[in-house]
C-alpha cells in the first residue's frame, strides 16, 4: 500500500452557508447546505480548509457536520455512488475540497 494514503484523506463534509453579499446563492435563498469532499491530514484539518475557501468565496459558513472517510462511510453502510468517488479521489489528489453539492434553503412565507 502507497504511504501518501496514509497522510492524507478525504472528508465528507456537510456546510450550512447563511447569506452574504456576492454568495451566488439563488435571489430568494435564506442559506444552503453544501456536501463538500475535503482532504487534510484529519477531520479538523478538513474542516478548517474547508471553512477558509468558503470564507474566500464570499461564502457564510454557519455550521460543519463531518461525515468520516470513504472507508468510515462505506463501514457505516452509506450508499456512495461512483460520481462521489471519483470526486473524492479528485479531492485528493488536487489536494482540495471540492463542493459536490449544493441545496438552497427556502423560508416559507
Amino acid at each position: 500500500m502507497a504511504k501518501e494514503s496514509s497522510r492524507q484523506k478525504v472528508y465528507t463534509l456537510l456546510v450550512e452557508v447563511g447569506r452574504k453579499t456576492g454568495d451566488g446563492l439563488p435571489d430568494k435563498a435564506s442559506g444552503a447546505a453544501l456536501m463538500c469532499f475535503a482532504s487534510g491530514v484529519d477531520e479538523a484539518e478538513a474542516v478548517r480548509e474547508t471553512v477558509a475557501i468558503l470564507k474566500q468565496a464570499d461564502m457564510a459558513p454557519l455550521d460543519v457536520s463531518g461525515y468520516g472517510t470513504l472507508e468510515e462511510r462505506l463501514a457505516e453502510g452509506h450508499d456512495i455512488t461512483g460520481e462521489e468517488q471519483a470526486l473524492m479521489e479528485r479531492a485528493l489528489a488536487e489536494n482540495a475540497v471540492i463542493v459536490a453539492q449544493m441545496t438552497p434553503f427556502f423560508d416559507k412565507a
